[in-house]
């Protein structure tokens, strides 16, 4: 089953399920994650840095194209409520510093 690892919190590493947005695994395995438009892809609230394993995700949404067109959603960037992990292995994020949630704790990315 591919994993997503949190490198900046915890090192948390979790499995996805096959055809399920990031965001939604998140949730399934109780991991807060800032997000303020419910996971509809209308906000960046839920935005992650990809440093690893970029290649084994969907290709981007029209949301996250959308962003992108707009400057608000850079190369490594994806949203978690529109990214899906789409093969086998490990895709290593970060949460940006101006998307982390205040009563969870961070290290340095």
């Amino acid at each position: 089953m591919p994993t997503i690892k949190i490198q900046n919190l915890a090192n948390i590493s979790i499995q996805v399920v096959e055809n399920q947005t990031i965001l939604a695994c998140l949730q399934q395995h109780s991991i807060d994650w800032m997000q303020a438009c419910g996971g509809k892809g209308r906000c960046t609230t839920c935005k992650m840095v990809i440093l690893e394993g970029q290649t084994l995700l969907a290709p981007l949404t029209e949301a996250e194209l959308r962003f992108i067109a707009q400057g608000k959603l850079k190369e490594q960037e994806r949203l978690a409520c529109q990214c899906k992990i789409i093969q086998e292995g490990e895709v290593k994020v970060v949460v940006p510093k101006q998307y982390q949630l205040p009563h969870l704790t961070y290290t340095e990315e």
